[in-house]
């Protein structure tokens, strides 16, 4: 090669993923637009703040998911863990009301037993990728059935429903605002940007992505891959658990059917976002960008009457394949 073409690959490269990181941002745009051509009401701060909020749940999960998925692992227990993980919180606020009331001590309570089993759930997951040496899908697809079937038997079948005026005390969590911006928008915020920070100028930020580039190479370089693996899958937990957190004041039940699908939306959100799902790469921002646009799909087919709501789920499965092809095709082109 000529000093000329040596100069011109590494601009060209960098060409290359400033325009596959502008991919996220266009589509976003382009549904924004979308929506806006399609309903007057799209476009107003309430249906705006409104989809965020909602997006948080999915969107605390995917920013667990990327770091999982940039290790090269992935993790399908995610929505049936949420869901138990309500139901404890549920059973724990109702036995305690009795004897502790229905103040903020007994809800700190749920709370904090939730993060913690959250945490622990996702720890085992863990120890059985890294210690047993199972393929992370095998052991996240049991414990998906584990998960859904524990929250069933909690609920005996039905639907377990948080103590009423512990509900009030509750909700506000989800309901309330600082400064008129809605609490989840504000918790999904700060975890996004602390996760960012994490994974972008912290050594263990590093030590994720080169255990996903090369394991190999990052056992050879002196990274203790099987805790930091170990880790991402705890932290992955932990953040579930505070989505569960947040979905047990807005709707103060779990049942069998609570978070399903919930593991395709945040991996189709990971996806769309960029990070690649070989591993190697993750990007915090992309995720977020990616459950906004996921959430400002099914938005607009809630708000429009030619599509069914119900083909959302279609919808977010045909991206999943779509988004890996074009990896695959980028990496081809490569």
């Amino acid at each position: 090669m000529t000093p000329t073409t040596e100069a011109a690959a590494p601009r060209a490269r960098r060409t290359r993923i400033r325009f596959g990181a502008l991919g996220p941002l266009v589509a976003l745009a382009l549904l924004m637009i979308l929506g806006a051509i399609l309903n007057d009401h799209f476009l107003t701060l309430s249906n705006l703040a409104n989809i965020v909020a909602r997006a948080s749940f999915i969107g605390i999960i995917a920013i667990g998911a990327t770091f999982v998925i940039t290790t090269g692992g992935i993790d399908l227990s995610v929505g049936s863990m949420a869901a138990f993980i309500a139901g404890v919180i549920i059973i724990i606020i109702n036995s305690l009301v009795p004897s502790m009331g229905t103040g903020w001590s007994v809800i700190l309570v749920g709370i904090v037993a939730g993060l913690a089993i959250g945490a622990a759930g996702g720890a085992a997951n863990g120890v059985l990728v890294t210690a047993g040496r199972i393929e992370p899908f095998i052991v996240t697809l049991g414990a998906l059935g584990i998960f859904r079937a524990l929250i069933t038997f909690l609920a005996n079948g039905g639907t377990l429903n948080l103590n009423f005026q512990a509900s009030d005390t509750y909700s506000p969590l989800y309901s309330g605002n600082v400064l008129g911006i809605p609490l989840p928008i504000i918790i999904f915020a700060v975890v996004a940007i602390i996760a960012e920070v994490a994974l972008r100028r912290t050594t263990f930020g590093r030590h994720i992505a080169a255990i996903g580039s090369n394991e190999q190479v990052a056992r050879y370089s002196a990274i203790k891959v099987d805790r930091v693996r170990l880790m991402t899958y705890a932290l992955q937990g932990f953040l579930v658990a505070l989505a569960a957190v947040l979905y047990v004041p807005k709707f103060g039940s779990a049942n069998s059917s609570t978070a399903v699908l919930w593991e395709l939306q945040a991996i189709a959100a990971v996806i769309i976002g960029g990070t690649t799902l070989r591993g190697g790469f993750g990007r915090i921002w992309g995720t977020v960008v990616g459950v906004i646009i996921l959430e400002l799909i099914g938005n607009i087919l809630n708000l429009q009457s030619f599509i069914s709501p119900y083909l959302n789920q279609a919808f977010q499965g045909a991206i999943i394949i779509i988004a890996v092809l074009l990896q695959r095709s980028r990496k081809t082109t490569n």
